[in-house]
This record gives structure tokens, sequence and C-alpha cells, in this order.
């Protein structure tokens, strides 16, 4: 019995130590925060932090699919995320093969790989198409 009553006074010292030590953290950057401040200077707007994500390209693919159609904010989250995915495991499973066949380079061949590996049948081989097209216009514009 003592000597869950001495490990429960141990628990209770540390959290008021860390209790202590997070009121003085918390002291000195109010302290910080108020020096140089003139009386007649305005704050300065924080600058918006920059987001990248693909609903530019999304948008863009849907109006040459669907011209008439919008998409809301939140179907373009899912959108931007089911990209993000894809792209993780094509990149994952393109690193994989490149580890196994002991090279350092991804190349356009281990993406292609990857891509037959993770989609299925007939969305394979459109997705080998494209991307071969994508490369074939990339490479014939240098």
């Amino acid at each position: 019995m003592s000597r869950n009553t001495s490990s429960f006074a141990e628990r209770n010292q540390c959290i008021r130590v860390a209790c202590v030590v997070f009121h003085v953290s918390k002291m000195s950057n109010d302290v910080t925060k108020k020096k140089g401040k003139a009386a007649g200077e305005k704050k300065a707007k924080r600058k918006a932090k920059r987001r990248e994500t693909y609903a530019v390209y999304i948008y863009k693919v849907l109006k040459q699919v669907h011209p008439d159609t919008g998409i809301s904010s939140r179907a373009m989250s899912i959108m931007n995320s089911f990209v993000n995915d894809v792209f993780e495991r094509i990149a994952t499973e393109a690193s994989r093969l490149t580890q196994y066949n002991k090279r350092s380079t991804i190349t356009s061949r281990e993406v292609q790989t990857a891509v037959r590996l993770l989609l299925p049948g007939e969305l394979a081989k459109h997705a080998v198409s494209e991307g071969t097209k994508a490369v074939t216009k990339y490479t014939s514009s240098k």
C-alpha cells in the first residue's frame, strides 16, 4: 500500500514540476512577445501559409469531361486526398522496385510497372498509355 502511495506522490510531484516549467516558459514567451511595440506601429498582417494542392488540375480535368458541372470544396478536398494517396502508393511501389533491382534512380519504367501492379486491368492500360503520351510530349518539347 505504501508503495502505491509513494508512486502516486512521485507522479503528483512530476505533474507539479511540469506545470511550473510550463508556466515559466509561458511567462517568458509573453515577455518576449510584448517587446518592441511602439505606440503608432500597426500590427503587420500574417502572410497566409501556402498549401500545395491538385485543385487547379482536378478542376481543369472536370471541365474537360463535364463542362457544365461544378465541384464543392469538400468534394475537392476528397479528390485531392485521393490523388495524394495514389501518388504515394505509386511512388512507394516504384521505390521498392528500384531497390529490388539494386538501382538508385526511379525511371519511367519503374513507375509504369508500379502502375501495372497497383491498378486493375483496363484502368492500368489507360494509365500506362496516358503516361507514355505525357512522357513523349515532354521529351519532344525539350
